[in-house]
């Protein structure tokens, strides 16, 4: 079995930009240890602030409550009691001890010798006993140390071994370790104190963070420290998500993590750090369960030729199959599946062929389309969609606030009005309000509006426009694409509509 420790909300937290606030570190707290089940949380640096104390005493005493108090960790120093104090005040009862672990930093950073650092370290542990805190033990700069000074390493683990310490935690805190070399530094500590606890700290600074927890493990060390969606300093830190997966999958080893949540608590802390999730991030992005070359759809319906143990049900998530200009029949039959449409072989290949064309022009197809494609196809778009807009204007002037008029079609009955809006786009869908509003009809709530432009494009190219909707409860997303923002804009709400009468 493999201890996780998390460290979301103290190394995570260090990444440019983030800052959670209290009420979202507890959340994260809460979702890590009750959803994901993970055995430790470092959830803070002491004595930062008084605000950090302040969040840190919230998550110590929820826990408390809880049972889960000896699962929160803080990183603390070695400052004469500062940090424990810090600590103790807070709540917490384990103190994750920072010290110098290369010669190179405890010489010109501390200006100590080895002797006078182990000391130190010495009398904080004892404290700490005092207290009645636990210790685990950071060997800063680890992998710097065990390289240039591997001597000091041995004489500071050699002095401090037979102390109160339940964890010494070797972390590569620059970022500079291979696998083959993490591997042999691993095991030389292991092979020498085997009856110590060992922890890997890992950086991802040459994106080789989660191989290096790879060979750690294989080396020997009983638990490893992550991050959700690798936040972390610089580079970051190794990603939980994908650990798990190769700690379960490729090492076969166990872990306590529950699989089915990582999507989740994922998708939360994108929300809560305001950085984003690569698409192509694995387990979490978004397209790592998306099958594009019609060659592998038709594989998947001839025995599951191009899976992998990596099924995207045990994370929560479901395969999909893209729709563009590499799409074959499989790609497009297993979209209508999942639609409920059931459709000829003459009408697939048109709707296929259609797609394709799409695709040749860089528009991104999905399966919310397809509906929309096949009535294209079969040329029953104006007898399906109940609503049309008929006419529109739109007028941008100095100085004046954006006016938009529309005139639209609903079952049968044409609907016109006017209304101004902090931009274009705001001024029809205040205009599209007031006739709905005057029908007593729902507006489904707009909550998110993204817009993608290809990289190098001209004026005149493709701009694609997503927006989130929520109605009645339910979220889902309208894409339009047009040479015009706007226009695009107005086009994903034109299926919008359509979608929620249907």
């Amino acid at each position: 079995m493999i201890e996780i420790m998390d460290t979301t909300l103290r190394d995570g937290e260090q990444t440019n930009g983030v800052s959670f606030s209290a009420q979202e570190k507890k959340a994260i707290a809460r979702m890590l240890v009750k959803e994901l089940n993970v055995n430790r949380i470092e959830i803070a640096s002491a004595r930062v602030s008084e605000g950090e104390f302040e969040s840190v005493k919230s998550i110590a005493a929820w826990a408390a409550q809880t049972g889960y108090i000896d699962r929160i960790e803080v990183l603390g120093f070695v400052d004469n009691g500062l940090s424990l104090n810090w600590i103790r005040d807070a709540g917490c009862r384990v103190v994750n001890m920072l010290c110098k672990s290369s010669l190179k930093h405890l010489t010109k950073q501390l200006k100590k010798s080895p002797e006078q650092h182990i000391a130190d370290i010495t009398g904080q542990i004892a404290l700490a006993q005092e207290m009645g805190i636990e210790v685990n033990l950071y060997l800063e700069d680890w992998s710097n140390g065990i390289k240039d000074s591997p001597d000091y390493v041995y004489q500071l683990v050699d002095a401090l071994q037979s102390l109160p310490v339940r964890r010494f935690m070797l972390p590569d805190t620059l970022g500079v370790l291979t696998p083959d070399i993490t591997f042999q530094y691993c095991k030389a500590m292991l092979d020498r104190y085997p009856s110590l606890h060992f922890d890997f700290h890992a950086h991802n600074d040459y994106d080789l963070a989660v191989a290096n927890v790879y060979s750690a493990v294989n080396a020997g060390v009983k638990g490893v420290h992550v991050t959700v969606n690798g936040l972390g300093e610089r580079a970051g830190n190794a990603s939980l998500s994908s650990v798990v997966a190769v700690l379960h999958d490729q090492l076969k080893k166990d872990t306590d993590i529950v699989e089915a949540r990582i999507n989740h608590v994922s998708k939360m802390v994108e929300m809560y750090s305001g950085i984003h999730i690569s698409p192509n991030q694995p387990i979490t992005g978004e397209n790592v369960f998306t099958q594009c070359a019609g060659v592998h759809a038709d594989g998947d319906s001839k025995s599951n030729l191009y899976y992998n143990s990596l099924m995207p049900e045990r994370f929560g998530r479901t395969r999909e199959y893209a729709l563009g200009k590499t799409s074959g029949n499989a790609n497009i039959r297993k979209n209508l599946e999942s639609l409920g449409i059931d459709m000829d072989e003459e009408s697939l290949r048109k709707v296929t062929q259609r797609v394709i064309e799409l695709g040749d022009k860089k528009e991104i197809v999905t399966q919310e389309d397809l509906p929309y494609i096949i009535s294209d196809v079969f040329r029953h778009d104006i007898q399906e969609n109940r609503i049309r807009i008929l006419n529109y204007s739109l007028s941008l002037t100095q100085g004046l606030r954006p006016v938009a008029t529309l005139k639209i079609e609903i079952d049968g009955q044409i609907y016109e009005e006017t209304a101004t809006g902090d931009g274009q786009y705001d001024a029809f869908v205040r205009a599209l309000r007031k006739i709905y509003e005057k029908l007593v009809r729902p507006f489904p709530m707009l909550t998110n509006y993204a817009v993608s432009i290809p990289p190098g494009g001209r004026t005149d190219a493709f701009v694609q426009t997503i927006i989130t909707w929520r109605h009645e409860g339910v979220d889902f997303k309208t894409r339009g694409l047009d040479a015009d923002q706007i226009e695009a804009a107005i086009k994903a709400t034109v299926k919008m509509l359509n979608k929620i009468e249907k």
